[in-house]
């Protein structure tokens, strides 16, 4: 099957839930080394299918990326994330949600080589993963 044929028969999500954790002013990031070793910030977040439940969904994916158990608020902001390709673009809306926790010690998952604490201006300077592109705009 070619490339372009796989891309349409790709069931894309309804949505991305992202969750901004906020601590003193700063807000914490994920970083992801890319197949080049550089470091690349992202929020905890999950794709939504169908009709799954978008504060359920990020509550337990953000436990298992953060190792922090935070109860989800309200939405933050509202952005476009692309769920296709950068030839083939196949946009969908992005919810940041605020969350908040008691403890904030994180302890991240294996997909990730660390976290960092940031304000939104220091985000805007480091490079973005996939899933965090549109904090640039």
């Amino acid at each position: 099957m070619s490339n372009a044929r796989q891309l349409r028969s790709k069931t894309f999500p309804k949505a991305l839930a992202c969750g901004m954790l906020r601590d003193n002013g700063r807000i914490l990031f994920l970083i992801r080394k890319d197949r080049h070793g550089t470091e690349r910030i992202e929020l905890p977040s999950v794709e939504i299918f169908g009709e799954e439940d978008p504060v359920q969904k990020l509550t337990a994916e953000f436990r298992r990326q953060t190792g922090i158990d935070a109860e989800v608020c309200e939405i933050k902001m509202e952005k476009r994330y692309n769920a296709g390709s950068r030839k083939r673009k196949h946009w969908i809306p992005c919810l940041i949600f605020t969350m908040r926790a008691k403890n904030t010690k994180a302890v991240v998952a294996e997909e990730f080589s660390g976290f960092k604490w940031l304000s939104l201006e220091e985000a805007k300077k480091k490079k973005p993963g996939r899933k965090t592109e549109w904090l640039r705009k």
